[in-house]
């Protein structure tokens, strides 16, 4: 049965990435308990600890004020997130030296297919290796990384888990489903507290109770057939990756507390809505829908959408921001007067290709009156942000208060395009 499921996938996992590129950039702070956030603020939380600050229990999304006081020596540093992504483009390039890039799941986090010629136990060992030495030769010393290699991608990825740090962790299909049986649910990556809940109420609770179900029975407790392809990969058989499509673009930004007046939000909305005009059209999209959301400092959601013709120009997702912001100033109204706003968003919902007319561009005149000179506008303001610096030119007033600080910020899941630094 094993030689049905041959080693397929080698996951690589790099440690503590935040910290450790601070730890490369600065020697001092190298064995020292280390966290990325923001220092000034209590209320913020920690990007990432050092496994020297991970030592004090402190871990990623922990309160900055918490983080101080389980560790009062502490040290905070860096947040510069064009240094990130210049790593992670250099971390890329040594793993191509080795092996192709099959998928970028992260930051730092990759995920490669191995060849016939590659999938053997002693060969797959020796390329990860290499790859680990590779790294940390050629990129920076302080940046280890754990590798998983298994038949199946998930399990490969839950093997990079199992030994950190700078950890390799093989699971062949013999190993199955021995080597899974210490792990709990939630150990397996996209199952959370609600999952788990959802299975434990249908007489899951631990591993050997999931891979105890038949294939039909797993997707039947999970409720739906992601459930069923789950199965099959805890089992190590290599299913072929469903097509994914990009359907939206956004960005959200917490408020610090001394800017959480309407007018500070308003002008970070609408902020964040011009940055993701600027990336659809980079990307030839065009979308129908913008959604404004909102979290307040209770903790309570709200968000609304507006329905537009399709567009990638800023001019119109502006008009439609104007008619979404009053709804949200009547909604807090309704609130706690003391109820602010905490986190603000926008999303640009069902994006697809911009028509082949739009996406090779067109001769408009700037100032014209026709109705989509506003885009030629619209696209000048790119060209020069992106050769001057971005809020070089803007629509409408300067921005005030943090609304100018926004920048380009680094999503675990997603890496931002180098020209997003510059919006």
């Amino acid at each position: 049965m094993s030689e049905e499921r041959p080693l397929r996938w080698l996951y690589l996992d790099l440690n503590s990435y935040f910290a450790s590129v601070e730890q490369q950039l600065v020697p001092e702070l190298r064995g020292k308990p280390v966290a990325v956030g923001p220092e000034s603020v209590n209320s913020g939380t920690v990007i990432a600890a050092s496994y020297e600050a991970k030592a004090y229990g402190i871990k990623t999304g922990m309160k900055v004020a918490e983080a101080r006081a389980r560790c009062p020596q502490l040290i905070f540093s860096g947040q510069d997130h064009r240094i990130y992504a210049e790593f992670h483009e250099k971390i890329l390039e040594e793993v191509w030296r080795h092996i192709p890039v099959t998928q970028v799941c992260s930051i730092d986090e990759v995920a490669c297919r191995l060849l016939d010629n590659e999938n053997g136990r002693a060969k797959a060992i020796e390329l990860a290796r290499r790859i680990k030495a590779g790294i940390r030769a050629n990129v920076g010393e302080c940046l280890t990384s754990s590798v998983g290699i298994a038949p199946s991608r998930l399990l490969a990825k839950m093997a990079a888990d199992m030994q950190k740090p700078d950890g390799l962790t093989l699971i062949e299909a013999g190993d199955l489903p021995h080597a899974l049986l210490p792990l709990g649910l939630r150990d397996i990556p996209g199952i959370g507290p609600r999952m788990e809940a959802r299975l434990n109420g249908r007489g899951i609770r631990s591993m050997a109770q999931l891979l105890s179900r038949s294939p039909l029975e797993a997707g039947s407790a999970w409720g739906s057939v992601v459930g069923t392809r789950l199965w099959y990969a805890l089992n190590g058989h290599d299913l072929p990756e469903t097509a994914r499509k990009s359907r939206s673009i956004g960005h959200s930004h917490v408020l610090s507390p001394d800017t959480r007046d309407p007018e500070n939000s308003r002008q970070t909305a609408r902020r964040l809505l011009l940055k993701a005009a600027s990336r659809l059209r980079r990307g030839q999209y065009v979308t129908r829908y913008l959604t404004l959301g909102a979290r307040f400092e209770s903790r309570r959601k709200w968000s609304a959408t507006q329905s537009l013709p399709e567009t990638d120009d800023s001019f119109p997702l502006l008009e439609a921001l104007a008619k979404l912001w009053p709804q949200l100033i009547a909604h807090q109204a309704e609130l706690s007067a003391r109820d602010r706003v905490h986190t603000i968003s926008v999303s640009l919902e069902d994006i697809r290709p911009a028509p082949a007319s739009e996406a090779k561009g067109q001769q408009l005149h700037l100032f014209d009156d026709k109705p989509r000179s506003s885009l030629a506008v619209a696209r000048a303001l790119d060209a020069i942000n992106a050769r001057y610096g971005h809020n070089s030119v803007t629509l409408g007033p300067a921005y005030v208060g943090r609304a100018n600080l926004i920048g380009a910020k680094i999503a675990f899941g997603r890496i931002p395009e180098a020209a997003e630094f510059h919006e």
